[in-house]
């Protein structure tokens, strides 16, 4: 795996600094790209918020990769708003804004979490709500040549996508309801083996399908070489898959942020 391919997430590593100084800690650590879960409290913020959020990208000299939407309040286990029918609307406002980010900073690649099952609501009528709110956003990140990504989870019970199966059987519904085909699977190694799914069988099945890749070792979620995953196999199955774009670093650092990349050299 060519080093470079690497882009780290600012959400999960270098969160011992405020989220203006991770884009500069991040190049001075060696890296290029890098990306974000929402970083916002709130879908739509302040315009001067979003500026500086910007700024501290732009400064760093380094490249926005990949940036989720809205997706509630995580820490409390928010896991998405855009499948809640009395959320929604959160998300419907937070894309437009997710869009102009990506614009100004070239970032083409936005992650859609999709929601937690609501006791009391009928889960195809959650489904519905979700296929309006992703034919929406698909439409919306296509005007910039954008990709919406769509995410299996672990670690929240409610979460109804856990395999790559769930994941592209949410891409092909929306598809089909009018989306554009811009709808594609995030790749994330670490939940799919929480989760039990089987990495290379979802490779075969569905490589031309997937739009970004995370990785974290497991159990732990924590760097390569901490857990049991054989990166070496993985990332060439990847290269063999014809994957060529990033590998988001989306791990808890076991240690200090800075000190978490020495197995790249490895």
């Amino acid at each position: 795996m060519d080093p470079n391919r690497y882009e780290v997430n600012l959400s999960i590593l270098f969160t011992e600094l405020d989220v203006l100084d991770r884009p500069a800690a991040a190049k001075a650590a060696g890296f290029d790209a890098v990306e974000f879960w929402w970083p916002f409290p709130e879908a739509v913020p302040a315009d001067r918020d979003v500026d500086r959020f910007v700024q501290a990208i732009e400064d760093a000299g380094v490249s926005l990769v990949g940036l989720n939407f809205f997706a509630g309040d995580m820490p409390a286990g928010d896991r998405g708003v855009l499948s809640n029918p009395d959320r929604a609307g959160e998300f419907a406002d937070n894309v437009d804004v997710v869009v102009g980010i990506g614009e100004r900073l070239g970032c083409r690649a936005f992650n859609a979490l999709y929601g937690n099952r609501i006791d009391g609501v009928d889960p195809a009528a959650q489904d519905q709500v979700a296929t309006e709110s992703l034919v929406r956003a698909s439409k919306a990140v296509s005007r910039i040549g954008g990709a919406v990504l769509i995410e299996p989870v672990s670690g929240m019970p409610a979460y109804p996508l856990k395999t790559a199966a769930d994941a592209i059987a949410v891409i092909d519904r929306v598809r089909a309801a009018g989306g554009d085909d811009n709808l594609r699977l995030l790749f994330d190694i670490y939940h799919l083996v929480v989760n039990g799914d089987d990495p290379d069988a979802a490779l075969d099945a569905y490589a031309k399908s997937v739009g970004h890749v995370q990785i974290a070792d497991a159990p732990g979620r924590n760097e390569p070489g901490t857990g049991e995953i054989d990166f070496d196999r993985f990332f060439n199955r990847l290269d063999a898959a014809g994957y060529n774009g990033y590998v988001g670093l989306e791990y808890k650092p076991s240690g200090a942020s800075a000190d978490s990349f020495s197995w790249i050299k490895r």
